[in-house]
């Protein structure tokens, strides 16, 4: 697994540890991971599998979906943006922000299936047909058709 990370996980882990003002052993220990492993992720040697990462996330108190967004693991979708940012705002505890990401993520997913609801199927498209009393089924529409054709006649004339 050497070389095949994202080029910035390892920067991004290490610049959040640093900003939080923790040392590599106190990360490595609150994330359950050893020492050489972590250190090596921050380097770029190895790469974190998907439950290291969330791990981390929690010891960093980031959300899960902003630390599988730098990894590479989620596609840069425009939606990312906001756990991302959720994430990334100090006035946070890490309960708010997965709590709030949870949130979004689920706003996100009743909107796709509303959408996905609301789309018509495709029909396939027809020739015109104009409407004449014979295609005509109920007796509103039957009246309305021949007073089309009646009006449609006198036009003519």
């Amino acid at each position: 697994m050497v070389g095949v990370q994202s080029p910035d996980i390892g920067a991004f882990i290490k610049d959040l540890r640093e900003n939080a003002r923790i040392s590599l052993r106190q990360l490595a220990e609150q994330a359950n991971i050893s020492n050489p492993y972590l250190s090596q992720i921050e380097r770029g040697l190895r790469k974190p599998s998907a439950e290291v990462l969330a791990q981390l996330a929690a010891a960093l108190r980031v959300s899960t979906p902003a630390m599988y967004l730098k990894a590479g693991l989620l596609g840069s979708d425009d939606h990312q943006g906001v756990p991302t940012a959720i994430a990334a705002d100090p006035l946070l505890t890490v309960a708010q922000k997965q709590s709030l990401t949870q949130i979004y993520e689920t706003f996100v997913r009743e909107n796709a299936r509303a959408e996905e609801a609301a789309t018509p199927e495709p029909v396939p498209a027809a020739a015109p047909v104009e409407p004449t009393v014979a295609t005509a089924k109920k007796p509103a529409v039957k009246k309305a058709v021949k007073k089309a054709v009646r009006q449609q006649a006198q036009e003519e004339q």
